[in-house]
């Protein structure tokens, strides 16, 4: 049986993954293609009890505690629904992954990138996305699209300036370290420039093996 396809989208806050998830989903239904889509934390019941911790828990959350969450959240994640999606042959959309605990846990909180990293990885048991796609914005750019939205902040997106920059910095070193996964995309650019770029990354994915994610059969 042919594993599906698994696309994850990474990026700051407010550089507009899921309006991009959302897109490449329309796109892709509209080919008679079996898509879930899904986010991490929240994708699962229990992931919505966590994210309600990691993002809006009033007070602080120990840096180390917030990690394993993270980690807690992705192991239930990916077992329960992002595996048996892939064994079932059908194309899993996803905002945020391992990357994003790297990122945000290691650079942001400063923690050893290469512990939180090895830590999600037990906790999914090694499993990686096909593609990721990196939309890069400026953390100004992105803090005034959030200050647009009128929306209060969660515990992330109110961090400092610097938090974000280290941040923003940790995902261009993780999508240099592996090219063959990432695609990084200027997320400045109009959405319709983004989608089409997105599409014609995924649509090479699915070239190399054409029937995954049809109808839900390999």
């Amino acid at each position: 049986m042919a594993r599906g396809l698994w696309i994850t989208f990474e990026g700051g806050d407010g550089a507009g993954k899921t309006t991009q998830a959302a897109l490449l989903e329309e796109w892709l239904r509209a080919q008679g293609r079996t898509v879930v889509r899904t986010r991490e934390p929240g994708g699962t019941e229990v992931g919505t009890l966590v994210r309600d911790i990691v993002l809006h828990h009033r007070g602080d959350v120990a840096p180390r505690a917030e990690a394993l969450l993270y980690a807690a959240d992705r192991a239930h994640h990916v077992a329960t629904l992002v595996r048996p999606a892939l064994e079932r042959g059908e194309i899993v959309i996803q905002d945020r992954y391992l990357d994003s605990s790297v990122a945000y846990q290691g650079a942001g909180r400063v923690l050893d990138a290469t512990e939180i990293r090895d830590l999600s990885l037990w906790a999914a048991e090694g499993a990686l996305p096909d593609v990721t796609v990196l939309l890069d914005l400026d953390p100004a750019a992105a803090r005034a699209r959030l200050d647009a939205d009128d929306k209060p902040f969660d515990r992330l997106e109110a961090e400092k300036a610097d938090f974000h920059a280290r941040v923003r910095a940790a995902f261009l070193d993780l999508a240099s370290a592996e090219p063959d996964r990432f695609l990084v995309l200027d997320a400045s650019l109009p959405a319709a420039d983004l989608a089409a770029a997105v599409r014609a990354r995924v649509s090479a994915a699915l070239a190399r093996s054409p029937r995954r994610g049809v109808g839900g059969t390999p």
